[in-house]
């Protein structure tokens, strides 16, 4: 063997001996071992298994898949929120872990947290199949199969939100102003969540069936989470980096876009594509689940901001509605 090879099985004595195993073993196995095949690796066939359309309507399929895609995405963000939340790992030779690092790097903070702005931008670039590319005849019948589910149940979406901001930012607008500096615990502050307006009926004010499951399997889970990112959220993150770090314009410019990206861009994107779907003649039809999301999805009414410091009053004021201005009533005129 050549002293790259000799090398190479020297390092693997020492990584199986450091764990007490017999490197001969492994040897012996990898030697039975098949070849890794690409469908294998991906578990592709499985993953064409998953859509079960509930109707026999050709779109419906499309429907399934695409939130499907999303949530796959959605899991890439939280990896890396969660990457951020730990300062990062450490990776010594050959990939080996060697924990967490005490102090979190900016130039790690900022390029994290534009994964995370990429995965956005591409599921929002992406919607124009949700947009365009369904028979509106055909969605309005199959969506009635679908009751009472609802995208508004994306946990992972919720646990994004959680994961990026102090939790006061999420407690609806109208009552925020009242919680701050008064160190509510946070389940006092989950029963004000911003999203509880979105999933009300909109004869009564009551919670629809959508929130009603969606608060019985994933509350506790939520609550959990943003006790225990209090210190770890990506705002508490970004405020224990060096004055200067903070002022890094690489730092602020990455986290207004996550901002921007989670907050309007993406919901009104939705609320474009309910305009083309749901707004009718005779008045606009509720969603799946019978959220309100006339109300629920423009940033305009919620004025849900991630980062406030980082913004002016003007663009705070001002939140959301160019966007709305230039893609959705424009189009729908």
């Amino acid at each position: 063997m050549d002293n790259t090879v000799n090398e190479k099985v020297k390092l693997l004595e020492e990584k199986y001996a450091q764990m007490g195993q017999d490197i001969n073993s492994y040897l012996d196995g990898l030697l039975l071992s098949n070849y890794l095949t690409y469908w294998d690796y991906t578990q592709v066939d499985t993953l064409l298994t998953l859509q079960n359309p509930k109707t026999d309507y050709p779109d419906e399929l499309i429907f399934i898949m695409y939130h499907q895609i999303t949530e796959l995405y959605f899991k890439l963000c939280l990896h890396e929120l969660e990457q951020i939340s730990k300062n990062g790992k450490r990776m010594g030779v050959n990939g080996k872990d060697e924990g967490w690092n005490e102090k979190l790097d900016p130039i790690f903070f900022a390029e994290r947290v534009n994964r995370v702005n990429r995965y956005f931008e591409a599921l929002t670039k992406s919607f124009e199949i949700m947009i365009n590319g369904m028979e509106k005849e055909q969605f309005l019948r199959y969506r009635m199969a679908l009751l009472p589910a609802s995208g508004f149940q994306s946990a992972q979406y919720r646990m994004i939100e959680i994961f990026s901001t102090d939790f006061i930012n999420l407690v609806d607008k109208d009552v925020r102003e009242s919680f701050i500096g008064k160190n509510e615990p946070i389940e006092t502050l989950f029963e004000h969540i911003y999203w509880n307006k979105g999933a009300t009926e909109l004869a009564t004010g009551k919670k629809t069936l959508t929130l009603k499951q969606f608060e019985k399997k994933y509350a506790a889970k939520f609550i959990a989470l943003a006790n225990d990112t209090v210190t770890k959220n990506i705002w508490a993150k970004y405020m224990s980096l060096s004055e200067t770090d903070r002022a890094n314009k690489r730092v602020v410019n990455a986290l207004k876009e996550l901002d921007v990206n989670v907050n309007v861009n993406w919901p009104l994107v939705h609320y474009k594509t309910a305009v083309s779907y749901l707004a009718q003649d005779s008045g606009d039809a509720p969603a799946t689940g019978g959220t309100n999301w006339q109300k629920y999805l423009p940033p305009r009414f919620q004025k849900r901001i991630f980062y406030p410091l980082l913004w002016s009053k003007e663009e705070k004021e001002e939140w959301g509605k160019a966007w709305v201005e230039t893609n959705v009533f424009k189009t729908k005129a």
